[in-house]
């Protein structure tokens, strides 16, 4: 299988938006083991280097999480699973997915996060409880990642507002500044860009330091995203899809994520304070589409290996 050539784009566009490319440097990407194993050979996708996030759905045996996780260490990309608290029965649990990760795929990076369901299966209901055990730290971690929501979670604050992950946040945020961990905020994705400057900008007006990689959906069908923006709990930015399915032009046409980054982008060129730094695509419309998009548009993950 012929490989991509990540220096020079090849593009279907005469241009490329340097904004745009600016933004979408050190893109990440997320997995689940089903669909990775859909794709023969990650090199002809993604450029080495590439942080791909592994998402840990309730009912994946650990065997699959970690073997899924080897085969991309193997290919040169900077691996990530989830640790969602509440399907993690307990500390030895923990300890011994950690080891494994570490044993057989010399993971170094996790997103912690407390997992999509609605009580605890053990003794961990959230991301802070998985950090204070200090198992990611001993074992030698480089990079721990947690959850944000831009239009909240009404998992976590029913009433529709964002004081309670908020809260979370500011813990969070305070764990790295005693600890010296290396964080950054990965999140739920969204459809429009002003909810997401305005949600940046609170944090920092909060003192939340943690640099924002923003959650973005690859290209897809329509009915794909609905679909998944409703199970996901998309706030407000809903919108945008559902005035777009009003349009009978653009109905059948494929969902593509330009306006919402060239938006994002534009603002961070404006604002070198922004904490948004980095573009995670969730590719709801497969690897292969989201991956190619994303070149096209002047996405190369082959940065510093330091980048936040």
């Amino acid at each position: 299988m012929a490989l991509l050539n990540f220096r020079k784009k090849e593009t279907a566009h005469d241009t490329v938006n340097p904004l745009v490319e600016a933004l979408l440097q050190d893109f990440s990407i997320e997995v689940m083991p089903r669909t990775a194993e859909k794709v023969d050979d990650f090199r002809a996708l993604l450029p080495a280097g590439t942080r791909v996030y592994i998402a840990h759905i309730e009912g994946t045996p650990i065997e699959e999480m970690v073997a899924t996780a080897a085969r991309l260490n193997a290919g040169g990309y900077k691996v990530m699973p989830h640790f969602p608290a509440r399907i993690i029965k307990d500390r030895a649990t923990l300890a011994d997915w950690i080891a494994r990760y570490q044993g057989e795929a010399d993971v170094k990076q996790a997103l912690l996060l407390a997992g999509g369901v609605n009580a605890p299966m053990g003794d961990f209901s959230d991301s802070m409880q998985l950090m204070e055990t200090g198992l990611f730290d001993k074992a030698g971690f480089e990079r721990l990642h947690v959850a944000g929501h831009p239009e909240g979670n009404r998992d976590i604050d029913t009433n529709g507002g964002r004081v309670r992950v908020d809260e979370a946040l500011q813990w969070k945020n305070a764990f790295q500044t005693r600890t010296d961990a290396k964080m950054a905020i990965a999140t739920q994705f969204a459809f429009e860009a002003k909810p997401i400057i305005a949600w940046a900008d609170s944090l920092k007006d909060a003192g939340i330091t943690l640099p924002v990689h923003i959650g973005i959906a690859g290209p897809a069908k329509l009915q794909t995203l609905i679909k998944f923006a409703i199970a996901c709990g998309v706030g407000p930015s809903l919108k945008v899809l559902q005035k777009r399915a009003m349009d009978v032009t653009k109905l059948l046409l494929p969902y593509e994520p330009t306006d919402v980054i060239t938006e994002l982008a534009a603002h961070k060129a404006t604002h070198p304070d922004f904490g948004v730094s980095h573009v995670h695509f969730f590719p709801l419309g497969g690897i292969k589409t989201n991956a190619t998009w994303a070149h096209n548009n002047g996405g190369n993950a082959a940065v510093p290996a330091n980048a936040s």
